[in-house]
């Protein structure tokens, strides 16, 4: 299994990034997928998910981030906008399947099976 997160780059606060994650190696449409960040000094923390086409924010995402999928391409994507130098951070994807159950299960790292390499993100202020 292989994850591809791309999209990262230095953007101005107030800008908007697509990131991208594109699996193989996975029956990609019977995963759950998330994103997680890791800022400079501080734990990674939980940003979104989908399982099926139920989605899961974490705080600091609500409002500003959509996570989305498509099935055909293998690949979960992490719309921001009005990105805040709060953002800057290391975002990785991940995809999970056997235990994507329970409560809050999308927020626990070790529900995910897989992970990317990162894509850095930095925002200027």
């Amino acid at each position: 299994v292989q994850l591809q997160a791309s999209g990262g780059g230095l953007v101005q606060a107030g800008g908007s990034l697509r990131l991208s994650c594109a699996a193989s190696g996975l029956t990609f449409n019977s995963y759950a997928l998330g994103w997680f960040r890791r800022a400079p000094g501080k734990e990674r923390e939980f940003v979104a998910a989908i399982k099926w086409s139920v989605v899961y924010y974490g705080d600091s995402a609500k409002g500003r981030f959509t996570i989305s999928r498509d099935n055909d391409k293998n690949t979960v994507y992490l719309q921001i906008n009005s990105l805040k130098p709060g953002d800057t951070a290391v975002y990785y994807c991940a995809v999970g399947r056997s235990a994507t159950t329970g409560s809050n299960w999308y927020r626990n790292r070790l529900a995910y099976d897989y992970w990317g390499q990162g894509t850095q993100v930095t925002v200027s202020s």
